[in-house]
């Protein structure tokens, strides 16, 4: 039986607003290729209509960036800076399942205002297996920042599993999300579900990485062994 979340929390039926394209360059053609994708598919925003909506040239957009995908990784990598700046102490003593429960809500929080323009990506990705794979490379280096938000190993061949598998079960996630209007209670329970399967496949993991077949250490020393002895022949 899925494990009911223990803190509930609310987010506003509507999505906050776009703000308008201010601060930096960067700033205003992030905004403005945000804005486009909750309108369009992904690949067919071009530079020009960033330029037009972000009040830039095209100098000043290929000044800052040399794709739209690069835009979009600048965009991942603001949320990732926001999830963790908005970290707190008070899950440390919590299982590891709910500390990473409690980092995905956060950030899921955070991507409110850019509901429509997940629902787009999500529904380019499923027709398009390129950039499907080019995302997946931006979504498990943040799922590797949101497992070590969490305080859980996400270093080395381990940690690279996990925060693919992560990244998987956080796009299924999202899914539900951007047709939640029910204050986040449906992407609740779907992550809530998620993590238990994450976490059952995460133990799976673990006993295969501790199993050893019987014989295992004496064959590898033996032809260790036998290496040597051909190496000392020669």
């Amino acid at each position: 039986m899925a494990r009911k979340p223990q803190r509930a929390r609310s987010a506003p039926k509507q999505a906050p607003a776009l703000p308008p394209p201010v601060g930096t360059d960067r700033d205003k053609i992030i905004t403005a290729f945000i804005g486009l994708l909750g309108e369009k598919r992904f690949e067919e925003i071009g530079f020009g209509e960033i330029a037009q909506r972000s009040g830039l040239t095209l100098a000043n957009c290929r000044s800052a960036f040399g794709s739209t995908l690069g835009i979009y990784a600048a965009h991942v990598k603001e949320l990732d800076r926001k999830v963790l700046a908005g970290a707190s102490g008070d899950m440390a003593e919590e299982p590891p399942r709910e500390r990473l429960f409690d980092v995905l809500m956060r950030r899921i929080e955070t991507m409110a205002p850019y509901r429509d323009a997940m629902r787009s990506l999500l529904k380019s990705v499923s027709r398009n297996p390129g950039l499907a794979i080019a995302l997946n490379g931006l979504a498990v280096r943040s799922q590797t920042w949101m497992l070590t938000a969490a305080d859980i190993d996400a270093a080395g061949p381990r940690g690279a599993i996990r925060a693919q598998g992560l990244a998987m079960l956080f796009a299924s996630v999202l899914r539900t999300w951007v047709n939640d209007e029910d204050d986040n209670a449906r992407t609740m329970a779907a992550l809530d579900r998620a993590l238990a399967r994450g976490q059952r496949m995460s133990g799976m993991l673990d006993d295969l990485c501790r199993f050893r077949p019987p014989g295992f250490l004496c064959r590898r020393r033996r032809s260790r062994d036998d290496y040597e002895g051909e190496a000392e022949a020669a």
